[in-house]
């Protein structure tokens, strides 16, 4: 199985949105998760614009759906996969594996032989141990040297767990090198959620300089640079346009050397924008001069993101008409860690009154239990559209 959550393929022209939504819920029930497949085009449409030449690999984990990978199949994009379920579920999709990388950089052998086994050649690595996985594969494989360049100001620094330090990094190629094993190019992920480009920028030029001295030792041509993800989206607070954030970055990759393949890994950016969520008020209660209202969906639920991803969303409820107070939006469990919103304006609302969270595709679906027998959200399709088969070159030396 490729999603143990129901899946429903809806194709209605709504007047509006309130509409749409009200028409999902007396359908479907709530909670619900509205996943629009317009807003997945339209995102990768707008990065590869921004970035022109760099070939975009979704990353699958912050929205691992099948309609979310058929719909960029249908676009002509990449993908980068990381664990044996998400090698399963684009096999499953019939996707061609010379369009994916596979980017877990700490892999056990049963997992390198199984993306194998499906056909993608391309992995990454980032110190010695992990390395010396790949001698019994030297023959099947071409690797990329992830390095590490922190970022305090990304809302997740994703240099402090994975790696290695770019001063040891003709260390490294030259132990590839003499085990004959094929490192092809350099990656990097500066972190999720980053306010400016100007990591992005300074790992770009650290790589460039490494590549000049690889070849300047004489060590096998390093031809690849993936520059990972990061690049932000509007939550509550605005962010740069992608254009303008990603206008260092192609001043940056300009400066590389010429011929060099330019590849990026984004996730959120194309995820986040595509999924609404829909609650309901099951119960409410005045405590200390404010009310409280307690959906069918919160913390452990669809907005488990406000916990593993530090993210607050944009939330309101779907009649915003009214006097509004400070109040409190609360799940449905018996925990009391389960509060979405301690201090949200809100007209008073009564039972069955719904509650519209935005921006909610990115590491909320994907990170959601069942705790205390609450069920997860259902996500409900719409705008999806039939796959069609694109030829894209795969990553060679």
């Amino acid at each position: 199985m490729i999603s143990s959550q129901p899946s429903v393929i809806e194709h209605i022209d709504f007047t509006s949105e309130a509409e749409r939504i009200r028409s999902l819920v007396a359908t479907h029930g709530s909670p619900l998760l509205i996943l629009d497949c317009d807003a997945v085009r339209r995102q990768y449409r707008a990065l590869s614009d921004a970035l022109p030449g760099v070939e975009l690999h979704y990353a699958i984990k912050p929205l691992p759906h099948p309609a979310v990978i058929s719909t960029l199949m249908q676009e002509g994009a990449r993908f980068d996969l990381a664990t044996n379920g998400e090698v399963d579920m684009v096999a499953e999709l019939g996707l061609d594996p010379a369009r994916t990388i596979h980017t877990h950089p700490i892999k056990r052998d049963s997992d390198i032989r199984h993306a194998l086994d499906y056909g993608c050649r391309t992995f990454v690595i980032d110190n010695p141990d992990e390395l010396k996985k790949f001698i019994p594969y030297a023959a099947d494989v071409q690797l990329l040297l992830r390095l590490s360049f922190r970022s305090p100001d990304a809302k997740i620094d994703l240099s402090k767990k994975f790696g290695c330090d770019p001063a040891v990094a003709m260390a490294l190629l030259q132990q590839a090198a003499d085990w004959g094993i094929r490192i092809l190019g350099l990656s990097f992920h500066v972190g999720s959620q980053c306010a400016e480009p100007t990591k992005h920028v300074e790992a770009i030029r650290s790589c460039g300089g490494i590549i000049m001295q690889a070849e300047a030792l004489g060590l096998p041509a390093l031809s690849i640079v993936d520059i990972g993800g990061g690049f932000p989206v509007d939550y509550q607070d605005k962010v740069q346009p992608i254009d303008t954030f990603c206008a260092p970055i192609r001043d940056a990759l300009a400066g590389l050397p010429a011929g060099t393949r330019l590849i990026a890994e984004p996730g959120r950016f194309i995820a986040a924008p595509s999924m609404t969520a829909v609650s309901s008020v099951m119960g409410k209660a005045k405590r200390e001069g404010r009310w409280w209202y307690y959906l069918d969906d919160g913390i452990y639920g669809s907005y488990s993101g406000r916990i593993f991803d530090y993210t607050h969303y944009p939330i309101d409820s779907l009649d915003f008409f009214g006097e509004r107070s400070s109040s409190v939006l609360a799940g449905p469990t018996c925990d009391s860690v389960d509060v979405i919103e301690d201090n949200i304006m809100l007209p008073e609302l009564e039972c069955g009154a719904l509650i519209v969270g935005r921006m909610m595709g990115a590491y909320t679906s994907a990170t959601a239990t069942d705790f205390n027998f609450f069920r997860k959200a259902e996500i409900v399709v719409v705008n999806d559209a039939v796959s069609e088969e694109y030829n894209v070159v795969p990553l060679t030396a």
